[in-house]
């Protein structure tokens, strides 16, 4: 294997320490996949400085220019505290013509909008729940082919901000009062789909061109409340508190029979290409009762830390994490845009 020189680009809040002695898990939590990430690669042999970048983009090209750098590992979820900014980052990777891993900039910004890229999946006819967007300052009106009940969500935040049990609602009113939340709270604009009841799935997929497909993995409510939605709300990603006291795990899905994972398969392949994803990414999945599979959207940038999903179901499927790591970023090292594959 040979030595690179590495850049983590991380976010400047969450450049982690070099050892978390002494730490507990909950003050782990915010910079985890920083850590795992920095911390994995310097075992394994490579040089390593991790860069946090908050609203600058020098420090970025001064230490690539100045360090002979070989790959930047790209954590960076925001720019300027926007989270829309994350496709820019790459694009600017992209023209200092360093490798880098993760998705491209085209890729990112496609997947991060939810209506862009539900139009897109549903112009290839892949399975997306119906949806409406609702642009901030503007009156709330409910198309009627829209049927409730209704999830609402940011129309281009990750990591479930905003999503509560309040976010599934049953009636107009509920509708405005969610809107008014994403709108006032989350500052973005509100995408409200229709609400698939089923099991929570994900699949996490490797690849440029020849994709990994690794174990479909599920969430599951063991201890839910009654009147509780099985969803993956910010609170259940985040609040290991609430994890544990209401049973959160996530583990491989069993018992989808045969037909159901070829079906997931398929969409999974179809969902990367038509999308332009490269790197890693996941997808987010409804199943219904009806065992019809439901693309709810597609992440390009998935936590990586070694206790989520994406590591754990490369794990499953014999990719422990440091090898995972060295997939990653020979995937960053061997990707070209289409427009220089030659």
């Amino acid at each position: 294997m040979k030595r690179l020189r590495i850049i983590v680009l991380a976010h400047e809040d969450l450049v982690p320490p070099d050892s978390t002695q002494g730490l507990s898990k909950k003050e782990i939590q915010p910079f985890k996949t920083e850590f795992a990430v920095a911390d994995s690669l310097r075992k394994h042999g490579h040089e390593v400085q991790v860069l946090g970048v908050s609203d600058d983009l020098m420090p970025i090209r001064r230490l690539v220019e100045g360090w002979e750098t070989d790959i930047v590992f790209n954590l960076l979820m925001e720019f300027q505290d926007v989270g829309a900014y994350q496709a820019h980052i790459a694009g600017y990777l992209e023209l200092l013509g360093v490798p880098f891993t993760g998705c491209n900039a085209l890729g990112i910004l496609l997947a991060r909008d939810k209506a862009l890229s539900k139009k897109i999946l549903r112009y290839h006819r892949i399975p997306t729940p119906q949806f409406v967007v609702f642009e901030r300052d503007r009156v709330v009106h409910l198309r009627k082919s829209l049927r409730y009940p209704l999830i609402v969500k940011s129309v281009d935040e990750e990591a479930s901000i905003g999503i509560s049990q309040a976010s599934v609602v049953r009636d107009i009113e509920k509708l405005r009062e969610r809107v008014d939340f994403i709108h006032a709270k989350v500052g973005s604009d509100a995408i409200a789909e229709e609400y698939i009841e089923g099991r929570e799935l994900t699949l996490s997929i490797l690849g440029n061109d020849r994709l990994t497909l690794f174990p479909i993995w599920e969430l599951v409510f063991k201890k839910l409340p009654d009147g509780s939605l099985p969803i993956a709300t910010e609170r259940a990603k985040f609040d290991l508190d609430y994890q544990k006291r209401v049973g959160i795990d996530s583990a491989a899905a069993l018992n989808l029979g045969a037909k159901v994972e070829r079906q997931i398969e398929r969409l999974a392949r179809r969902v990367y290409r038509e999308l332009g994803l490269s790197g890693y990414a996941r997808l987010d999945l409804r199943l219904a009762p009806d065992d019809t599979v439901y693309v709810i959207e597609a992440n390009a940038a998935p936590d990586i830390a070694d206790d989520e999903d994406f590591a754990l179901s490369a794990k499953q499927a014999g990719v422990d994490y440091p090898h995972l790591l060295q997939r990653i970023l020979n995937l960053g090292l061997s990707w070209r845009p289409r427009w220089k594959a030659d």
